[in-house]
């Protein structure tokens, strides 16, 4: 049976690894996760903030808003509360490939197309072999268009193009106007991989101290729901290879998202409770589901429910919203 992927460019044995995380913060756990089976490793983000704090000593979307305040800037980590700074972060880079043989996927994670973005070139030096674009961004002003919003996703992902040679994956949020539309601007900008998607973590009111609090909760496996239905959706109108990031927590969580069309399949909460071993079950589940059901190879399954080839593509259109509210019966 040949459960090989093609993520990225990169040839991988299978579609399995952790995602962004503190899974590749210790070497120890990196080994780990190479003797579980991981095809790769996909290294926690480094933040714009962090990169632009060291270079000019500003936080930036801080110190370039008139409104800012005390108060604002205490909602912002200090240095010393990152695991990694810039330079630790290229060293663990460099750490990282020197003890394992698995492909590198660094991280960054920002909001502006500036100066900060140059530092991914300074990434594929320390040896990565694959860079994902985090752009986690609230729109809060009521005078910013989505069309503004999407586009400097777009400009974001054409600048490190610019600068590196190694492939480059965009992480998006679900929360676009148009997923679709924002896939194929960036498809036509160069994107190597898309991933659906990033998680938003919500903060929480303590309404005794009157503060907003950090919550932090962990998938489950009802999460993938959103993931294959947009998997579905852009299996085949991209060139980019899909991977699928929340939710993924069993053998079987994996074969949906390469039914949708998924051809990397990231791991964490899973991983983060259980331990990385864990990640060797949920590739044991997905082999044996596979040869339960006479699958030969990995490319014989993907998108093969995708909504080009579902037997039912209205489930992931409108269709489905309709049906899900007829089904429910109330109890007399």
């Amino acid at each position: 049976m040949d459960l090989s992927t093609n993520y990225l460019g990169l040839r991988l044995p299978h579609p399995l690894m952790p995602g962004a995380s503190p899974l590749a913060d210790s070497l120890d756990t990196v080994k780990r996760l190479e003797d579980a089976g991981a095809a790769a490793i996909v290294l926690r983000s480094l933040f714009e903030e962090q990169i632009t704090r060291e270079q000019s000593g500003l936080v930036h979307n801080i110190e370039v808003t008139a409104n800012s305040s005390a108060e604002a800037l205490a909602y912002f980590p200090k240095p010393d509360d990152f695991v990694f700074g810039t330079h630790e972060y290229l060293e663990q880079i460099r750490k990282i490939k020197a003890a394992v043989k698995l492909p590198i996927i660094a991280s960054l994670n920002g909001i502006t197309n500036e100066g900060w973005l140059s530092y991914a070139k300074t990434i594929q030096q320390a040896g990565a072999d694959a860079l994902e674009l985090n752009v986690y961004f609230i729109a809060t002003d009521p005078t910013e268009t989505g069309d503004h919003v999407e586009q400097r996703t777009v400009e974001i992902l054409r600048s490190v193009k610019k600068v590196v040679t190694i492939p480059v994956a965009v992480k998006l949020s679900p929360f676009f106007s148009s997923v679709a539309h924002l896939a194929h601007q960036l498809d036509e900008a160069g994107a190597d991989g898309l991933v659906l998607f990033n998680r938003f973590y919500q903060p929480d009111i303590d309404i005794e101290a009157l503060e907003a609090v950090p919550s932090l909760h962990l998938s489950d496996s009802s999460e993938l729901l959103l993931r294959i239905r947009w998997l579905a959706i852009l299996y085949g109108q991209v060139k980019a290879t899909l991977a699928a990031s929340g939710g993924v927590h069993t053998g079987v969580d994996a074969v949906k998202a390469i039914m949708a069309g998924a051809s990397a399949v990231q791991v964490v909460s899973r991983l983060l409770e259980d331990g990385p071993q864990r990640l060797l079950t949920i590739f044991q589940g997905l082999k044996h589901w596979m040869e339960e059901h006479d699958y030969e190879s990995l490319d014989q399954m993907r998108g093969s429910m995708s909504l080009r080839k579902s037997p039912d593509p209205a489930a992931f259109e409108r269709g489905n919203y309709m049906k899900v509210l007829r089904s429910w019966k109330v109890n007399a």
